[in-house]
């Protein structure tokens, strides 16, 4: 395990840090270090994913008389750590909400911008319109009527980016979870866009992707769900058509930094380029989140566990490898919805605002450039 120091302290032997040539349009969100003073975390990989000690509770945050610092600094760790792993947690659904929307407060989305509805009435429950039900029941049932891939790779996704704006902070607790499998992998989009050449980097930072629910559409003309016509936790989200237009390199208001945002399940043509030409370009992008696990952290559940997650600059998906008859994997997701995605072109990405060297393969090609080689 590796403490958890802020990411928001550079690593002084790694480099130096990047000077700005002009001021971010949303300044970052600087930590209070409120937290860290009272609640231990540690890294659970490098680059990607936080999990606080046991012992730690939501609610304890929530209740406290320091609460929004507390907060404050909680939305800059989900947002710089990608996703914050919290075990064994007493935490209502209803504290759920109020989880992510005061972190999403925190992080300064629109005050249009409350919590999500979900879509398709299949994710009501007990609990709702504002928890998107997480069940292996209905995940045995679409499944029937899911035969495009045998590719569990396939469905990497960043929440309902078919949104007009999606999601920013989500948190999901799992109360009934199978003694072995059923793992969630998360992928950090900041180190994606860190995996990109300079030269790659500028033509992506023009383009824009359309992003469409298509699964959802599928399921409602097969009369299995209905959809919710809005809106769906902001304005910008009406309508049954489930499609929008996002920037395919994003800003992260709360760090300033840039990633890629185009995912597996939702993302489906780069806009300014021919099909194939976009087809290229989003196997390549998705192809470097699916097969660096030096970029991803793996989490295994246990009942009652919860995990928070920044939407905008990570991409997660289930592994379902578990017997579906002899056991259930059961939670609720609640969704923040944030802003609508841009790009700031004076933000920077993580590894430059750090001071942190670039990746293994990253240095060879700067290398290879800096020494004038031709490739």
């Amino acid at each position: 395990m590796t403490a958890d120091t802020p990411e928001s302290q550079p690593v002084k032997t790694a480099g130096a840090l990047k000077t700005r040539t002009q001021a971010l349009k949303v300044a970052p969100l600087q930590r209070n270090y409120s937290l860290d003073a009272l609640y231990k975390h540690w890294k659970v990989q490098p680059h990607i994913g936080s999990e606080f000690d046991e012992g730690v509770q939501i609610r304890d945050i929530l209740n406290a008389k320091n609460s929004d610092a507390l907060l404050q600094d909680l939305a800059v760790l989900v947002s710089e750590r990608n996703v914050v792993f919290l075990r064994n947690q007493d935490v209502t659904f209803e504290e759920q909400k109020e989880l992510v929307d005061r972190l999403g407060i925190a992080g300064g989305k629109p005050a249009s911008s409350g919590l999500h509805k979900h879509p398709v009435s299949e994710s009501s429950s007990e609990f709702g319109q504002e928890a998107y039900v997480i069940s292996s029941e209905l995940d045995k049932r679409n499944s029937a009527y899911n035969t495009a891939s045998e590719l569990h790779s396939t469905q990497w996704h960043s929440d309902v980016t078919f949104e007009g704006a999606p999601s920013d902070y989500a948190a999901l607790k799992l109360r009934v979870a199978p003694p072995e499998g059923g793992d969630t992998l998360w992928a950090s989009a900041y180190e994606i866009y860190e995996r990109l050449s300079p030269a790659f980097r500028l033509f992506l930072e023009g383009l824009t992707a359309t992003h469409t629910g298509d699964g959802f559409l599928a399921l409602n003309r097969l009369g299995l769900v209905n959809l919710n016509s809005g809106p769906r936790g902001s304005p910008e989200n009406v309508g049954v058509h489930l499609s929008a237009v996002h920037p395919v390199i994003r800003t992260n208001p709360v760090t300033g930094w840039k990633g890629v945002f185009a995912n597996k399940i939702f993302t489906k043509r780069i806009n300014e380029l021919s099909k194939d030409e976009s087809d290229l370009v989003l196997a390549h992008l998705f192809n470097l989140g699916t097969q660096n696990h030096d970029l991803q952290v793996r989490f295994k559940w246990g009942v009652n566990d919860v995990a928070i997650w920044d939407n905008r600059s990570a991409f997660h998906t289930a592994t379902l490898d578990f017997d579906f008859d002899a056991f259930e994997r059961l939670g609720e997701r609640a969704t923040s919805v944030g802003e609508r995605p841009y790009l700031d072109p004076a933000s920077t990405s993580r590894r430059e605002a750090l001071g942190i060297a670039p990746p293994p393969s990253r240095r060879a090609h700067l290398a290879t450039l800096g020494a004038g080689v031709k490739n």
